[in-house]
């Protein structure tokens, strides 16, 4: 990827890089008051799904399979919320927006991970207007990806 890619894609701030495929990046998110909760990124400039070709469609759908089986086992998620918006980008002129999705792992019952337990703030509702945020320290993030490698397979 060149560099300047690169750079626009750390100004996004769209996490911790936890793994890679042909197509797309992986990001812990910062934000993990869901438990799990990702950003899933194109690997190339692009700012709408219907600039997307087939191969990248392809590999969308087995990382959407491969995310979604990963946090279940991991975590036992309940259902999960996709959602590519981009709305942040149109603020800025120019707009500069990059094609991404949000994963977000939804919880019927809380969930422990490493003495720390999780609750969904709003299951079965919108994430969108909770204000709250929860941003773990460096060494829980590290043990939250390592848990979510033990099961990805991409």
């Amino acid at each position: 990827m060149e560099v300047e890619f690169l750079e626009r894609i750390e100004k996004n701030d769209y996490g911790d890089l936890i793994t890679e495929g042909e197509h797309w990046l992986i990001f812990l998110a910062p934000d993990q008051k869901n438990l799990g909760t990702c950003v899933v990124a194109l690997k190339r400039p692009e700012k709408e799904l219907s600039g997307l070709n087939h191969d990248e469609w392809s590999e969308f759908f087995k990382v959407v399979v491969q995310m979604e089986s990963t946090i279940k086992m991991a975590f036992n998620a309940t259902m999960f919320n996709w959602g590519s918006l981009m709305n942040a980008s149109y603020l800025q002129h120019p707009p500069d927006p990059h094609l991404h999705w949000h994963f977000i792992p939804r919880y019927r019952e809380p969930v422990e991970f490493r003495g720390r337990i999780f609750k969904d703030p709003c299951f079965g509702k919108s994430t969108i207007n909770i204000q709250e945020k929860l941003h773990l320290p460096s060494s829980e993030r590290e043990d939250l990806m390592a848990h979510i490698l033990k099961f990805l397979e991409l």
